[in-house]
């Protein structure tokens, strides 16, 4: 409070006295450096925050900088061409400006529009056991579901050698991982909200939170194996990889629909029945690896970066499922320890 009236007060009265002697100024930059200032006195500056409070302030003075030569250098480009060609200049500037202000609605309305995403990660808020198990639920059915997408749409446009599908996955893992750093930043807060009878559930929010993050990593290097290949115009791959890729996908897909249809439905105790098939997933995916060496043994593979990405899909898919079961794991054990 002592804080906000000294910002009100001294950003107020300096920037009347520079008005009232008609200096020039930016009230932006004024009260944003009295806020620097009292924040320094109060010894809000630590070494946390200084890095990025130091940056505010060559980002302001920066921006008003770059923003006058802009606005000197656009005038003048605008005067010269009125003057080099009125009759003509002026309809096209016109047109240019209209097709701006259409541009920028239309930009604006898009991200209202998209502004709350309904599909993604929710920070926890309970203060309870119960609700961190509840909340935590809807997380993990979130990321199961979007990780089912991700998966079948990167094997889908390696297979068709479709790079714009590839991207819009690396784009799609992208956004999930900061979802899930953000959820992992704000830990701190998380911990402090939480009722003296809850805290042992901080413990498994956070254990719950790191195998979201290995899931998250594990997509992140499949999307960009994947995007990498097929961007670098390497050989497709071959029919009996695409083949045996497409069989861990159905598989994959009934198992994280699986999952899904549990959690949405807060059917936990049908958990037990997933963990029974972790052997049964990593099973089916060292017989494809198998596979595969027995074909570049008997020479049918010609090409060494199809070999190298097709084990490297395999292997960080495996590390991908057991970071799933794992996570499942978690979940079973402090549901039933709970109850």
């Amino acid at each position: 409070m002592i804080r906000a009236s000294v910002n009100l007060m001294v950003a107020g009265v300096l920037i009347s006295i520079a008005t009232s002697m008609k200096l020039p100024l930016s009230t932006t930059y004024v009260t944003f450096m009295v806020a620097m200032g009292t924040s320094l006195a109060d010894r809000a500056w630590g070494r946390e925050s200084a890095v990025y409070r130091v940056a505010g302030v060559l980002n302001v003075i920066g921006g008003w900088f770059f923003t006058a030569f802009g606005a000197l250098i656009a005038a003048g480009v605008v005067t010269f061409l009125i003057n080099w060609n009125k009759e003509v200049m002026i309809p096209i500037l016109l047109l240019i400006t209209i097709s701006l202000l259409i541009r920028n609605y239309l930009s604006h309305k898009k991200k209202s529009m998209t502004s709350i995403d309904p599909d993604s990660l929710k920070k926890t808020e309970s203060k309870t056991v119960q609700g961190i198990i509840q909340e935590s639920a809807d997380q993990i059915s979130n990321v199961v579901s979007r990780t089912n997408k991700i998966y079948s749409n990167m094997l889908s446009g390696l297979a068709k050698e479709d790079l714009s599908k590839l991207k819009k996955s690396r784009k799609g893992v992208e956004k999930l991982n900061k979802e899930v750093d953000a959820l992992r930043d704000n830990i701190f807060y998380f911990i402090k909200n939480l009722d003296e009878t809850s805290v042992r559930g901080s413990n498994f929010y956070i254990i719950i939170l790191g195998y979201l993050q290995d899931v998250g990593q594990s997509l992140e290097f499949l999307a960009k194996a994947s995007y990498k290949h097929i961007n670098n115009n390497h050989k497709a791959l071959r029919f009996n990889q695409i083949k045996d890729l497409q069989d861990i996908d159905k598989s994959f897909e009934v198992l994280l629909n699986d999952i899904e249809t549990i959690f949405n439905s807060r059917e936990f105790e049908k958990l037990g029945a997933i963990l029974n098939s972790k052997q049964r997933a990593q099973d089916d995916l060292a017989i494809k690896i198998a596979s595969q060496i027995t074909r570049t043994r008997a020479e049918d593979d010609d090409s060494p970066k199809n070999t190298a990405l097709y084990f490297s899909l395999l292997l960080e898919t495996k590390d991908l499922v057991a970071a799933i079961m794992n996570l499942i794991e978690e979940y079973y054990n402090s549901y039933n320890a709970k109850n």
